[in-house]
């Protein structure tokens, strides 16, 4: 009877917690509970094995960095009150996308804007008979900027071959790219989106 009602104190310590947790804020994602005045504690779901963790300000400087080393849930806690006033984000960048949420700091005091959580999609790029394959997915149709570069060979920069940028009144972009035999070789290619940018190469 002792071993079930210490089960049942674990249980209830357990969901009190994550109830907790979810009352300062929840997206699906990302879980936010601050402990104290100073003390912010942060938890991120279903992580991988090299996931990047970062929190950087409005101007993309990376204040944090850490790869991911264990799947699963990462939690970690921040002292975030000796950040100067501005506004910064976590950011956690997956496989496919890009997940980030903002917190400003005011005189030393964390305030997050759990409403302005988002989602940026990451282009994808597939080659296949000479044929270069890319699509976007964009739950807001931002317009998507594609710069193709082709490798000139050592100690040579990558020279730019095309550029355009894409826009659709639909949630996906997509567009096809005709490799000339003449051209073959290594390419780099950049995607600018959504105040991010992203580097492939082929």
């Amino acid at each position: 009877m002792r071993n079930v009602m210490n089960i049942s104190k674990k249980v209830f310590i357990m969901v009190a917690m994550m109830a907790t947790i979810v009352g300062y804020a929840n997206d699906g994602y990302f879980f936010i509970n601050k402990k104290d005045a100073k003390k912010t504690v942060l938890t991120l779901s279903d992580v991988k094995v090299g996931n990047l963790f970062t929190i950087r300000d409005t101007n993309d400087l990376i204040l944090y960095e850490e790869t991911i080393q264990k799947p699963g849930v990462y939690m970690k806690g921040f002292n975030l009150t000796a950040l100067p006033d501005g506004i910064y984000f976590f950011e956690l960048d997956k496989d496919m996308e890009v997940k980030s949420i903002p917190f400003s700091i005011e005189q030393g005091k964390v305030a997050y804007s759990y409403t302005s959580f988002e989602t940026v999609f990451k282009p994808t790029t597939v080659i296949k008979n000479n044929v270069i394959y890319i699509s976007k997915l964009s739950l807001n149709e931002a317009p998507l900027k594609v710069e193709i570069y082709k490798d000139e060979g050592a100690y040579k920069p990558y020279k730019l071959i095309h550029s355009e940028t894409l826009t659709t009144s639909s949630k996906n972009l997509k567009r096809a790219y005709k490799i000339k035999d003449e051209t073959v070789g290594n390419y780099k290619i950049i995607y600018k989106t959504e105040g991010k940018e992203f580097t492939q190469f082929i």
